[in-house]
């Protein structure tokens, strides 16, 4: 199959590789012309691990870049919108560039007589792909649906762990307006083991907004629970590991620590918020995901207080930057709120992480960045520990470098020594 994806973003480029790797024939659309000229270089624009493998395996075959929507409709059969949804200043998600990616394929397709099918792959609220994609592209292509095909398909990927997620699906979900428009689609998936869930647009669109608010859910209940245990010195993680044995619970996302962040549970939770209120309804279990969320980067603080007293002038060592482990990708990385306060007490940051020291030094200029954890630690007063970094289990004889030797976890990460003062944040 012939198809063209819009937006060469974490999702977007993900997902044209993988389609090339599944025999499709892809081209990449974006108005940005050095992510397409990285593109058909077969270099990644952005970083996921197994990615430029993937890309250089596939470039100038199975996978091309261009600018030009007319084009890349004009060659395909089916077009994937990917571009992003930001939140807005309320929580909301901003749907402008959704808008302009639906307006050019519209204007694009108007001109195309054979079928073809659009699909929003974007996070977007319910009624999304029906109240807002469709009425922009039956108004710049002059065509009705049913002249073309309109699906949604959610995308379910883990950054770091997307290429993956992407071949070895547990779920593959499509919500299509008619059976013509979603068996070509769940075509496209043929050469996956895994059933796939056919429902309406509005449903899929629900569907990936639960899975991820529900995940949050149970991290924002974990660290509530670990606040408490914390109180009660009640190490939190022996706790979540018996609760997790039930088969109705599970073991996973019951890891108490510093927060969630990253560029789809804090919107995606935020935005499903602001559509439940929207509609009349006060969400409060969700709204409460957040206030936990958002609660849990000043206990490290706090806790740091507690044992150095006045922070001014005081040397700490933060030790991982990205908002998880395998990404460079540092959007609402629990990270930025440490540094930003204690920044604001008069510290002196010494950072280190082994991917994302130069995103993050675009927000933060005036602290130090480090190659390696070694050097973050040196004559550090304090560390905090706030990316589960395979590498930071490792560290030993580098805490030997501290001038005082004091870990605040905030991933349940390091074992503790006997010569470090170690304080767990909910453990």
């Amino acid at each position: 199959m012939r198809i063209s994806v819009i937006g060469t973003g974490y999702v977007g480029t993900v997902s044209a590789a993988c389609f090339a790797q599944l025999g499709h024939e892809v081209i990449c659309v974006d108005i940005d012309k050095s992510k397409i000229d990285k593109i058909n270089a077969g270099i990644p624009p952005i970083y996921e691990e197994g990615l430029d493998e993937l890309l250089e395996k596939h470039a100038g075959k199975k996978l091309s870049g261009t600018s030009d929507y007319r084009y890349a409709v004009m060659n395909s059969d089916v077009s994937f919108i990917c571009v992003g949804t930001p939140s807005g200043p309320s929580g909301n998600i901003e749907l402008g560039i959704v808008k302009a990616a639906s307006a050019s394929l519209g204007d694009a397709l108007k001109d195309k007589k054979d079928y073809h099918v659009i699909v929003v792959k974007s996070t977007v609220v319910p009624e999304t792909t029906e109240k807002v994609v469709l009425p922009i592209i039956e108004k710049y292509s002059k065509k009705r649906s049913g002249d073309f095909g309109i699906a949604m398909n959610p995308e379910f990927l883990r950054e770091g762990k997307a290429i993956y997620d992407f071949m070895h699906p547990d779920k593959i979900v499509i919500g299509s307006m008619d059976k013509k428009a979603g068996d070509l689609v769940a075509s496209l998936y043929s050469g996956l083991d895994c059933e796939i869930t056919r429902t309406n647009p509005r449903t899929a669109e629900m569907i990936k907004y639960v899975n991820n608010a529900f995940l949050a859910t149970k991290i924002s209940f974990s660290n509530e629970i670990g606040n408490i245990c914390k109180q009660l010195d009640i190490n939190t993680y022996e706790v979540m590991k018996a609760v997790g044995k039930d088969f109705r619970i599970g073991p996973y996302f019951l890891n108490s620590g510093a927060g969630f962040g990253g560029s789809c549970f804090p919107k995606d939770v935020k935005a499903l918020i602001g559509k439940a209120k929207a509609i009349g309804y006060e969400p409060l279990i969700l709204e409460s995901v957040i206030k936990v969320n958002e609660k849990q980067p000043g206990q490290m603080v706090l806790l740091l207080k507690r044992e150095l007293g006045n922070l001014k002038g005081k040397k700490i060592a933060v030790l991982g930057l990205a908002f998880k482990n395998d990404t460079d990708d540092i959007r609402e990385s629990r990270a930025i709120p440490v540094i930003s306060e204690l920044l604001e007490n008069g510290a002196e940051v010494s950072a280190y992480d082994p991917m994302a020291n130069e995103n993050m030094s675009r927000i933060f200029g005036n602290i130090k960045y480090n190659s390696s954890a070694a050097d973050a630690l040196k004559e550090a007063d304090a560390c905090l520990v706030m990316t589960e970094w395979d590498e930071f289990k490792k560290l030993d004889k580098e805490f030997d470098l501290m001038e005082n030797k004091l870990i605040i976890d905030g991933r349940h990460m390091l074992t503790p020594r006997k010569d470090t003062k170690y304080v767990g944040l909910c453990w």
